[in-house]
């Protein structure tokens, strides 16, 4: 799939994930991504993310966890990050709450 990602690819694409997941984006969730991650990157994976499926956005994301072995400390930040995004605009959906479930799983 796309185990070819850069880790700041990556971190863009579990973070649009996370931020598209209501299927619509903040100007908050936005702007906190954009404190992460360059405008070049985040345009370049933008499409990706809204184009690919639900299931195929999950599949990746464990794709890309299992092969790369992050570890503990990476992990954690990552999750950290996705709780970054869902607070972004100062409200957490019942869909965010499901996602953020799914994703700690697949992050371990």
């Amino acid at each position: 799939m796309n185990s070819n990602w850069t880790k700041k690819e990556f971190l863009a694409y579990v973070l649009l994930y996370a931020a598209h997941c209501n299927y619509f984006e903040t100007k908050e969730e936005e702007n906190y991504i954009l404190s992460v991650v360059d405008k070049e990157t985040y345009n370049k994976i933008h499409t990706e993310v809204v184009i690919d499926s639900d299931e195929n956005n999950l599949d990746k994301i464990q794709e890309y966890v299992s092969e790369h072995k992050l570890s503990q400390e990476d992990k954690e930040n990552l999750i950290r990050e996705i709780k970054n995004v869902f607070f972004a605009d100062g409200y957490v959906d019942v869909m965010e709450k499901k996602v953020f479930k799914i994703l700690q799983k697949i992050i371990g």
